[in-house]
Protein backbone atom coordinates (compact mmCIF):
# COMPACT_ATOMS: atom_id res chain seq x y z
CA UNK A 1 0.00 0.00 0.00
CA UNK A 2 1.60 3.49 -1.09
CA UNK A 3 2.20 6.25 1.90
CA UNK A 4 -0.75 8.40 -0.33
CA UNK A 5 -3.35 5.72 -0.23
CA UNK A 6 -2.68 4.88 3.61
CA UNK A 7 -3.30 7.81 4.45
CA UNK A 8 -6.13 8.44 2.31
CA UNK A 9 -7.43 5.16 4.33
CA UNK A 10 -7.11 6.21 7.70
CA UNK A 11 -8.58 9.42 7.08
CA UNK A 12 -11.99 8.05 5.47
CA UNK A 13 -11.78 5.22 8.50
CA UNK A 14 -11.28 8.62 10.99
CA UNK A 15 -14.40 8.86 12.66
CA UNK A 16 -16.09 11.96 12.84
CA UNK A 17 -17.09 14.19 16.38
CA UNK A 18 -20.72 15.83 16.56
CA UNK A 19 -21.74 18.45 18.91
CA UNK A 20 -24.90 19.02 19.11
CA UNK A 21 -25.85 22.63 21.28
CA UNK A 22 -29.40 23.63 22.09
CA UNK A 23 -28.75 27.36 23.13
CA UNK A 24 -31.09 30.03 24.17
CA UNK A 25 -31.35 31.47 20.44
CA UNK A 26 -30.91 28.10 18.06
CA UNK A 27 -30.09 24.73 18.04
CA UNK A 28 -26.46 24.04 15.86
CA UNK A 29 -24.85 21.03 14.89
CA UNK A 30 -20.95 20.89 14.23
CA UNK A 31 -19.72 17.53 12.90
CA UNK A 32 -15.79 17.73 13.28
CA UNK A 33 -13.61 15.23 11.05
CA UNK A 34 -12.40 13.51 13.84
CA UNK A 35 -9.91 14.55 16.67
CA UNK A 36 -7.05 16.18 15.52
CA UNK A 37 -5.26 19.42 16.92
CA UNK A 38 -6.96 21.89 15.21
CA UNK A 39 -11.01 21.12 14.55
CA UNK A 40 -12.22 20.52 11.01
CA UNK A 41 -15.72 21.17 10.38
CA UNK A 42 -17.17 18.88 7.99
CA UNK A 43 -21.11 20.43 8.53
CA UNK A 44 -22.51 23.34 10.34
CA UNK A 45 -25.85 24.16 10.37
CA UNK A 46 -28.18 25.74 12.87
CA UNK A 47 -32.21 26.68 13.39
CA UNK A 48 -33.36 29.72 14.96
CA UNK A 49 -35.60 28.76 18.54
CA UNK A 50 -35.88 31.64 20.65
CA UNK A 51 -35.81 29.12 23.37
CA UNK A 52 -35.05 31.63 25.93
CA UNK A 53 -37.66 34.35 24.63
CA UNK A 54 -40.39 34.70 27.34
CA UNK A 55 -38.51 33.11 30.05
CA UNK A 56 -37.34 36.03 32.33
CA UNK A 57 -41.49 36.47 32.62
CA UNK A 58 -43.09 33.31 32.44
CA UNK A 59 -40.19 31.04 33.54
CA UNK A 60 -40.74 28.50 30.72
CA UNK A 61 -39.19 28.13 27.48
CA UNK A 62 -40.76 29.80 24.58
CA UNK A 63 -43.89 27.70 23.37
CA UNK A 64 -43.67 28.49 20.04
CA UNK A 65 -40.02 27.53 19.71
CA UNK A 66 -39.53 24.44 21.65
CA UNK A 67 -41.80 22.22 18.48
CA UNK A 68 -39.18 24.08 16.11
CA UNK A 69 -36.41 23.10 18.60
CA UNK A 70 -37.72 19.40 18.66
CA UNK A 71 -37.52 19.30 14.89
CA UNK A 72 -34.25 20.84 14.74
CA UNK A 73 -32.60 17.98 17.47
CA UNK A 74 -34.49 15.26 15.53
CA UNK A 75 -33.64 16.42 12.27
CA UNK A 76 -29.57 17.00 13.66
CA UNK A 77 -29.62 13.28 15.69
CA UNK A 78 -30.45 11.73 12.37
CA UNK A 79 -28.21 13.61 10.31
CA UNK A 80 -24.87 12.84 12.69
CA UNK A 81 -26.39 9.09 12.59
CA UNK A 82 -26.43 9.07 9.12
CA UNK A 83 -22.96 10.49 8.56
CA UNK A 84 -21.99 7.49 11.05
CA UNK A 85 -20.26 9.70 13.58
CA UNK A 86 -18.19 7.80 16.55
CA UNK A 87 -19.34 10.49 19.61
CA UNK A 88 -22.34 12.82 19.48
CA UNK A 89 -22.93 15.23 22.41
CA UNK A 90 -25.80 16.81 22.91
CA UNK A 91 -25.41 19.57 25.17
CA UNK A 92 -27.81 22.27 26.71
CA UNK A 93 -26.98 25.46 27.62
CA UNK A 94 -29.29 28.06 30.44
CA UNK A 95 -32.16 28.44 29.01
CA UNK A 96 -32.99 24.78 29.04
CA UNK A 97 -31.36 24.68 32.65
CA UNK A 98 -33.02 27.76 34.42
CA UNK A 99 -36.74 26.99 32.49
CA UNK A 100 -39.26 24.67 34.58
CA UNK A 101 -40.10 22.69 31.65
CA UNK A 102 -36.25 22.45 30.93
CA UNK A 103 -36.42 18.88 32.39
CA UNK A 104 -39.44 17.88 30.35
CA UNK A 105 -37.69 19.21 27.15
CA UNK A 106 -34.77 17.35 27.37
CA UNK A 107 -37.08 13.91 28.34
CA UNK A 108 -38.89 14.25 24.91
CA UNK A 109 -35.57 14.49 22.90
CA UNK A 110 -34.26 11.28 24.86
CA UNK A 111 -37.43 9.27 24.33
CA UNK A 112 -38.54 10.64 20.59
CA UNK A 113 -34.43 10.27 19.47
CA UNK A 114 -32.95 7.77 22.02
CA UNK A 115 -30.27 9.98 22.68
CA UNK A 116 -28.61 11.16 25.53
CA UNK A 117 -28.49 15.03 26.51
CA UNK A 118 -26.43 16.64 28.88
CA UNK A 119 -27.80 19.82 30.64
CA UNK A 120 -24.69 21.91 31.40
CA UNK A 121 -24.67 23.75 34.95
CA UNK A 122 -23.46 27.64 34.36
CA UNK A 123 -19.95 26.63 36.11
CA UNK A 124 -19.42 24.08 33.36
CA UNK A 125 -20.87 25.74 30.07
CA UNK A 126 -18.37 28.91 31.33
CA UNK A 127 -15.47 26.47 31.93
CA UNK A 128 -15.75 25.05 28.35
CA UNK A 129 -16.24 28.90 26.63
CA UNK A 130 -12.91 29.02 28.30
CA UNK A 131 -11.29 25.77 26.99
CA UNK A 132 -12.69 26.65 23.56
CA UNK A 133 -10.55 30.22 24.23
CA UNK A 134 -7.65 27.74 25.12
CA UNK A 135 -7.60 25.70 21.64
CA UNK A 136 -6.77 28.66 19.58
CA UNK A 137 -4.63 30.34 22.16
CA UNK A 138 -2.99 28.04 24.66
CA UNK A 139 -0.94 30.45 26.72
CA UNK A 140 -4.42 32.83 27.27
CA UNK A 141 -4.32 35.12 30.07
CA UNK A 142 -7.31 36.96 31.37
CA UNK A 143 -10.87 36.96 31.24
CA UNK A 144 -13.09 34.82 29.02
CA UNK A 145 -16.57 36.22 28.84
CA UNK A 146 -19.04 34.28 26.53
CA UNK A 147 -22.64 35.86 25.75
CA UNK A 148 -25.13 33.53 24.94
CA UNK A 149 -29.03 34.30 24.69
CA UNK A 150 -30.13 33.02 28.34
CA UNK A 151 -27.21 33.99 30.01
CA UNK A 152 -23.18 35.73 30.45
CA UNK A 153 -20.44 33.37 31.37
CA UNK A 154 -17.27 34.89 33.27
CA UNK A 155 -14.49 32.59 34.16
CA UNK A 156 -10.53 33.24 34.38
CA UNK A 157 -7.88 32.07 32.80
CA UNK A 158 -3.95 32.21 34.30
CA UNK A 159 -0.97 31.47 31.56
CA UNK A 160 -3.03 28.84 30.49
CA UNK A 161 -5.19 27.30 32.78
CA UNK A 162 -8.64 27.66 34.13
CA UNK A 163 -8.56 29.31 37.92
CA UNK A 164 -10.41 31.37 39.80
CA UNK A 165 -14.50 31.05 39.90
CA UNK A 166 -16.82 30.23 37.10
CA UNK A 167 -19.98 32.28 37.44
CA UNK A 168 -22.88 32.69 34.94
CA UNK A 169 -25.35 35.62 35.29
CA UNK A 170 -28.85 36.13 33.76
CA UNK A 171 -27.67 38.94 31.23
CA UNK A 172 -27.78 36.98 28.30
CA UNK A 173 -29.13 39.14 25.15
CA UNK A 174 -32.56 38.25 24.56
CA UNK A 175 -33.34 38.34 28.89
CA UNK A 176 -31.44 41.58 28.93
CA UNK A 177 -33.54 43.18 26.09
CA UNK A 178 -36.72 41.41 27.62
CA UNK A 179 -36.04 42.39 31.19
CA UNK A 180 -35.13 45.72 30.05
CA UNK A 181 -37.21 46.65 27.48
CA UNK A 182 -34.26 47.35 25.50
CA UNK A 183 -33.85 50.71 27.16
CA UNK A 184 -30.44 51.32 27.75
CA UNK A 185 -30.65 52.77 31.56
CA UNK A 186 -32.27 50.22 32.51
CA UNK A 187 -30.41 47.92 31.12
CA UNK A 188 -27.28 49.49 32.47
CA UNK A 189 -29.07 49.20 35.71
CA UNK A 190 -29.35 45.20 35.37
CA UNK A 191 -25.79 44.87 34.62
CA UNK A 192 -24.16 47.04 37.61
CA UNK A 193 -27.01 45.19 39.68
CA UNK A 194 -25.23 41.93 38.80
CA UNK A 195 -21.99 43.30 38.72
CA UNK A 196 -21.88 44.28 42.11
CA UNK A 197 -21.04 40.93 43.94
CA UNK A 198 -17.90 40.70 41.51
CA UNK A 199 -15.35 42.40 42.81
CA UNK A 200 -12.64 39.52 41.53
CA UNK A 201 -13.03 40.85 38.64
CA UNK A 202 -11.31 43.69 38.90
CA UNK A 203 -7.98 42.20 40.51
CA UNK A 204 -7.42 40.33 37.25
CA UNK A 205 -6.57 44.00 35.93
CA UNK A 206 -4.87 45.07 32.65
CA UNK A 207 -4.90 40.96 31.38
CA UNK A 208 -6.74 41.05 28.44
CA UNK A 209 -10.18 40.44 27.78
CA UNK A 210 -11.46 37.39 25.50
CA UNK A 211 -15.59 38.05 24.09
CA UNK A 212 -16.85 35.21 22.94
CA UNK A 213 -20.45 34.41 21.78
CA UNK A 214 -22.66 35.31 18.25
CA UNK A 215 -23.89 38.61 19.26
CA UNK A 216 -20.30 39.68 19.92
CA UNK A 217 -18.84 38.30 17.00
CA UNK A 218 -21.42 40.81 14.92
CA UNK A 219 -20.46 43.24 17.26
CA UNK A 220 -16.76 42.85 15.82
CA UNK A 221 -18.23 42.71 12.41
CA UNK A 222 -19.31 45.75 12.78
CA UNK A 223 -16.36 47.64 14.90
CA UNK A 224 -13.70 45.81 11.46
CA UNK A 225 -15.85 47.91 9.15
CA UNK A 226 -16.18 50.91 11.06
CA UNK A 227 -12.40 51.75 11.88
CA UNK A 228 -11.46 50.26 8.21
CA UNK A 229 -9.38 47.73 9.40
CA UNK A 230 -7.54 45.50 6.88
CA UNK A 231 -8.09 42.22 7.69
CA UNK A 232 -11.96 40.49 7.81
CA UNK A 233 -10.66 37.86 9.93
CA UNK A 234 -12.71 38.03 13.27
CA UNK A 235 -10.95 35.36 15.43
CA UNK A 236 -8.27 37.70 17.28
CA UNK A 237 -9.36 40.91 16.40
CA UNK A 238 -8.19 42.82 19.31
CA UNK A 239 -8.60 46.88 20.35
CA UNK A 240 -7.23 48.51 23.00
CA UNK A 241 -9.01 49.88 25.79
CA UNK A 242 -9.73 53.16 25.41
CA UNK A 243 -10.19 52.68 21.28
CA UNK A 244 -12.89 49.90 22.82
CA UNK A 245 -14.74 51.61 25.46
CA UNK A 246 -15.36 54.66 23.11
CA UNK A 247 -16.50 52.29 20.15
CA UNK A 248 -18.95 50.39 22.09
CA UNK A 249 -20.13 53.70 23.84
CA UNK A 250 -20.58 54.71 20.28
CA UNK A 251 -22.69 51.48 19.20
CA UNK A 252 -24.74 51.29 22.19
CA UNK A 253 -26.33 54.74 21.54
CA UNK A 254 -27.35 54.07 18.05
CA UNK A 255 -30.84 53.71 16.95
CA UNK A 256 -32.34 50.66 15.36
CA UNK A 257 -33.03 52.68 12.43
CA UNK A 258 -29.36 54.38 12.00
CA UNK A 259 -27.86 50.53 12.28
CA UNK A 260 -30.27 49.39 8.92
CA UNK A 261 -28.23 51.71 7.04
CA UNK A 262 -24.69 50.06 8.05
CA UNK A 263 -24.64 47.39 5.60
CA UNK A 264 -23.45 43.69 6.07
CA UNK A 265 -25.32 43.67 9.20
CA UNK A 266 -27.40 40.27 10.14
CA UNK A 267 -30.75 41.42 10.61
CA UNK A 268 -31.63 38.60 13.08
CA UNK A 269 -28.58 40.40 15.16
CA UNK A 270 -29.40 44.03 14.35
CA UNK A 271 -31.78 44.61 16.99
CA UNK A 272 -29.70 43.23 20.04
CA UNK A 273 -26.49 44.72 18.88
CA UNK A 274 -26.46 48.31 20.90
CA UNK A 275 -27.45 45.76 24.13
CA UNK A 276 -24.50 43.37 23.15
CA UNK A 277 -21.76 46.68 22.89
CA UNK A 278 -22.97 47.91 26.31
CA UNK A 279 -22.61 45.04 27.63
CA UNK A 280 -19.19 44.16 26.51
CA UNK A 281 -18.34 47.65 27.50
CA UNK A 282 -19.35 47.02 30.76
CA UNK A 283 -17.86 43.94 31.30
CA UNK A 284 -14.41 45.78 30.23
CA UNK A 285 -14.73 48.28 32.35
CA UNK A 286 -15.26 46.18 35.52
CA UNK A 287 -12.67 44.09 34.72
CA UNK A 288 -10.36 47.06 33.80
CA UNK A 289 -8.61 44.96 31.12
CA UNK A 290 -5.73 46.73 28.53
CA UNK A 291 -7.02 45.01 25.65
CA UNK A 292 -9.97 43.41 24.05
CA UNK A 293 -9.66 39.89 22.15
CA UNK A 294 -12.69 38.40 19.97
CA UNK A 295 -12.80 35.21 19.81
CA UNK A 296 -14.78 33.16 17.59
CA UNK A 297 -13.89 29.40 19.39
CA UNK A 298 -16.25 29.06 22.74
CA UNK A 299 -18.19 26.36 23.98
CA UNK A 300 -18.33 23.77 21.07
CA UNK A 301 -14.76 23.96 20.41
CA UNK A 302 -14.24 23.60 24.42
CA UNK A 303 -16.72 20.51 24.34
CA UNK A 304 -14.01 19.04 21.38
CA UNK A 305 -10.57 20.46 23.35
CA UNK A 306 -11.72 18.11 26.01
CA UNK A 307 -12.35 15.38 24.05
CA UNK A 308 -8.83 15.32 22.62
CA UNK A 309 -6.47 12.80 24.19
CA UNK A 310 -3.64 14.57 26.08
CA UNK A 311 -0.85 14.28 23.80
CA UNK A 312 -2.99 16.24 20.75
CA UNK A 313 -4.34 19.10 23.55
CA UNK A 314 -0.43 19.79 24.21
CA UNK A 315 0.27 20.22 20.39
CA UNK A 316 0.69 23.89 19.24
CA UNK A 317 -2.32 24.50 17.58
CA UNK A 318 -0.83 26.50 14.18
CA UNK A 319 2.00 24.38 13.75
CA UNK A 320 -0.46 21.16 14.12
CA UNK A 321 -1.78 22.67 11.53
CA UNK A 322 0.74 23.70 9.10
CA UNK A 323 2.20 20.51 9.70
CA UNK A 324 -1.11 18.41 8.35
CA UNK A 325 -0.91 20.90 5.24
CA UNK A 326 2.30 20.49 4.45
CA UNK A 327 1.79 16.51 4.71
CA UNK A 328 -1.44 16.22 2.84
CA UNK A 329 -0.94 19.65 0.15
CA UNK A 330 2.64 19.71 -0.85
CA UNK A 331 4.78 18.08 -3.31
CA UNK A 332 7.54 16.12 -1.00
CA UNK A 333 7.33 14.93 2.63
CA UNK A 334 7.79 18.08 4.60
CA UNK A 335 10.86 19.35 5.81
CA UNK A 336 9.94 22.39 7.65
CA UNK A 337 12.30 21.66 10.44
CA UNK A 338 14.89 21.12 8.43
CA UNK A 339 14.80 24.33 7.24
CA UNK A 340 14.04 26.43 10.13
CA UNK A 341 17.39 24.84 11.34
CA UNK A 342 19.42 25.81 8.33
CA UNK A 343 18.55 29.69 8.79
CA UNK A 344 18.37 29.74 12.29
CA UNK A 345 22.37 31.11 11.97
CA UNK A 346 20.76 34.72 10.35
CA UNK A 347 18.14 35.14 13.12
CA UNK A 348 19.87 34.43 16.72
CA UNK A 349 18.17 36.29 19.63
CA UNK A 350 14.76 35.82 17.84
CA UNK A 351 11.94 35.10 20.60
CA UNK A 352 9.77 31.97 20.88
CA UNK A 353 6.89 33.38 19.35
CA UNK A 354 9.36 34.63 16.50
CA UNK A 355 10.67 31.46 15.92
CA UNK A 356 7.03 29.82 15.69
CA UNK A 357 6.30 31.97 13.07
CA UNK A 358 9.27 31.40 11.27
CA UNK A 359 8.51 27.84 11.80
CA UNK A 360 5.02 27.90 10.30
CA UNK A 361 6.62 29.85 7.10
CA UNK A 362 8.90 27.15 6.78
CA UNK A 363 5.85 24.40 6.53
CA UNK A 364 3.94 26.49 4.24
CA UNK A 365 6.40 27.77 2.47
CA UNK A 366 5.73 24.98 -0.73
CA UNK A 367 2.21 24.45 -0.54
CA UNK A 368 1.30 26.42 -3.75
CA UNK A 369 3.33 24.81 -6.34
CA UNK A 370 0.20 23.72 -8.37
CA UNK A 371 -0.61 27.60 -9.18
CA UNK A 372 -0.78 29.15 -11.75
CA UNK A 373 2.94 30.61 -12.51
CA UNK A 374 1.71 34.21 -12.78
CA UNK A 375 -0.43 34.48 -9.47
CA UNK A 376 1.60 31.67 -7.78
CA UNK A 377 2.75 34.60 -5.13
CA UNK A 378 -0.89 36.45 -5.02
CA UNK A 379 -2.70 33.19 -4.50
CA UNK A 380 -0.50 32.32 -2.02
CA UNK A 381 -0.67 35.45 0.15
CA UNK A 382 -4.50 36.00 -0.14
CA UNK A 383 -4.84 32.18 0.84
CA UNK A 384 -2.81 32.40 4.11
CA UNK A 385 -4.52 35.29 4.81
CA UNK A 386 -7.59 33.50 4.91
CA UNK A 387 -6.35 30.24 6.50
CA UNK A 388 -8.98 28.98 9.04
CA UNK A 389 -6.21 27.94 11.41
CA UNK A 390 -5.86 28.66 15.11
CA UNK A 391 -3.40 30.74 17.23
CA UNK A 392 -2.58 33.83 14.78
CA UNK A 393 -2.78 37.63 15.66
CA UNK A 394 -3.97 39.68 12.88
CA UNK A 395 -0.07 40.93 12.32
CA UNK A 396 1.16 37.58 12.79
CA UNK A 397 -0.90 35.96 10.00
CA UNK A 398 0.01 39.13 7.89
CA UNK A 399 3.48 39.03 8.79
CA UNK A 400 3.34 34.87 7.29
CA UNK A 401 1.52 35.54 4.73
CA UNK A 402 4.22 37.99 3.24
CA UNK A 403 6.83 35.57 3.97
CA UNK A 404 5.15 32.86 1.81
CA UNK A 405 4.46 35.63 -1.20
CA UNK A 406 8.52 36.44 -0.78
CA UNK A 407 8.72 32.72 -1.27
CA UNK A 408 7.40 33.08 -4.72
CA UNK A 409 7.62 36.87 -5.01
CA UNK A 410 11.16 39.41 -4.84
CA UNK A 411 9.94 42.61 -6.75
CA UNK A 412 5.96 43.25 -6.48
CA UNK A 413 4.25 43.89 -3.79
CA UNK A 414 1.64 41.60 -2.25
CA UNK A 415 -2.12 42.24 -3.48
CA UNK A 416 -4.22 44.10 -1.00
CA UNK A 417 -0.75 46.08 0.44
CA UNK A 418 -2.77 48.55 2.92
CA UNK A 419 -2.55 44.84 5.25
CA UNK A 420 0.81 45.72 5.89
CA UNK A 421 0.07 48.88 7.95
CA UNK A 422 0.02 46.37 10.62
CA UNK A 423 3.53 45.38 10.27
CA UNK A 424 5.80 47.92 11.63
CA UNK A 425 9.50 48.24 9.05
CA UNK A 426 11.23 45.15 11.74
CA UNK A 427 8.31 42.82 10.84
CA UNK A 428 8.38 43.49 7.57
CA UNK A 429 12.14 42.87 7.14
CA UNK A 430 11.93 39.84 8.78
CA UNK A 431 8.89 38.49 6.86
CA UNK A 432 10.71 39.20 3.72
CA UNK A 433 13.81 37.97 4.70
CA UNK A 434 12.60 34.49 5.81
CA UNK A 435 10.36 33.96 2.47
CA UNK A 436 13.36 34.66 -0.07
CA UNK A 437 15.20 32.57 2.10
CA UNK A 438 12.79 29.75 1.64
CA UNK A 439 13.15 30.90 -2.39
CA UNK A 440 16.89 29.70 -1.87
CA UNK A 441 16.18 26.81 0.54
CA UNK A 442 13.89 25.02 -2.12
CA UNK A 443 15.99 26.25 -5.23
CA UNK A 444 18.93 24.32 -3.93
CA UNK A 445 17.12 21.20 -2.45
CA UNK A 446 14.38 21.15 -5.25
CA UNK A 447 11.50 20.81 -1.97
CA UNK A 448 13.09 17.42 -1.51
CA UNK A 449 14.37 16.81 2.22
CA UNK A 450 17.93 15.83 3.81
CA UNK A 451 19.56 17.86 0.74
CA UNK A 452 20.10 21.42 2.92
CA UNK A 453 21.81 20.11 5.59
CA UNK A 454 25.20 19.79 3.19
CA UNK A 455 25.03 23.38 2.81
CA UNK A 456 25.69 26.54 5.33
CA UNK A 457 24.34 29.32 5.70
CA UNK A 458 25.96 32.58 7.66
CA UNK A 459 27.39 36.09 8.34
CA UNK A 460 31.17 35.72 7.63
CA UNK A 461 32.38 39.44 7.65
CA UNK A 462 30.68 42.33 5.62
CA UNK A 463 28.93 38.92 3.70
CA UNK A 464 26.48 36.33 3.30
CA UNK A 465 27.93 33.57 3.11
CA UNK A 466 26.94 29.89 1.33
CA UNK A 467 28.63 27.06 2.07
CA UNK A 468 28.33 24.38 -0.66
CA UNK A 469 30.12 20.96 -1.24
CA UNK A 470 32.26 20.85 -4.82
CA UNK A 471 31.68 17.60 -5.21
CA UNK A 472 28.33 16.97 -6.10
CA UNK A 473 26.44 17.60 -8.77
CA UNK A 474 23.10 18.49 -7.00
CA UNK A 475 24.60 21.36 -5.44
CA UNK A 476 25.40 23.11 -8.75
CA UNK A 477 22.21 25.27 -9.65
CA UNK A 478 22.47 28.78 -11.16
CA UNK A 479 22.80 31.10 -8.16
CA UNK A 480 23.82 34.26 -9.74
CA UNK A 481 20.04 36.17 -9.92
CA UNK A 482 20.51 39.39 -8.28
CA UNK A 483 17.34 38.38 -5.51
CA UNK A 484 20.11 37.22 -3.24
CA UNK A 485 22.05 40.67 -3.37
CA UNK A 486 18.74 41.56 -1.74
CA UNK A 487 18.60 38.73 0.83
CA UNK A 488 21.87 39.64 1.67
CA UNK A 489 21.12 43.31 2.70
CA UNK A 490 17.93 42.18 4.27
CA UNK A 491 20.40 39.90 6.46
CA UNK A 492 22.44 42.92 7.49
CA UNK A 493 25.43 42.36 5.00
CA UNK A 494 27.17 43.70 2.10
CA UNK A 495 26.43 41.26 -0.41
CA UNK A 496 25.93 37.86 -1.06
CA UNK A 497 29.21 34.72 -1.69
CA UNK A 498 29.01 31.38 -2.72
CA UNK A 499 31.83 29.23 -1.68
CA UNK A 500 31.96 25.69 -2.48
CA UNK A 501 34.55 23.08 -0.05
Amino acid sequence: MTAVLARDVAHALRPHLAIIDIGSNSVRLVVYDGLVRTPQVLFNEKAVCALAQGLEGSGRLNPSGVPTALAAAGRFIRLARHMRVGTLDILATAAVREADDGIPFVAEIEKRFRAKVTILSGEEEARLAASGVLCSNPEADGLVADLGGGSLELVTLDRGKIAGPAVTLPLGVLRLSEASDDDPRRAESLIDRNFAELGWLAKRQGRPLYAVGGAWRAVARLLIEQIGHPLHVLDNFTLGRSDAVALLGLIARQSRKSLDKIPGLSRKRLQHLPLSALLLKKVLEQARSEELVFSVYGMREGQFFRRLPPGLRAQDPLLAACEHMARTQGRFPPHGDELVGWMAPLFRGETASQRRLRHAACLLGDLFWNEHPDYRAEQAFLRVIRLPVMGLEHHHRIALALAVHARYETEKDPPERQMLALLDEEEQRRASLIGMLLRLGHTISGGVPGILSATRLHRHGDALLFTLPADDPVFAPDLGDRRYDRVARLAGADRFEIRRR
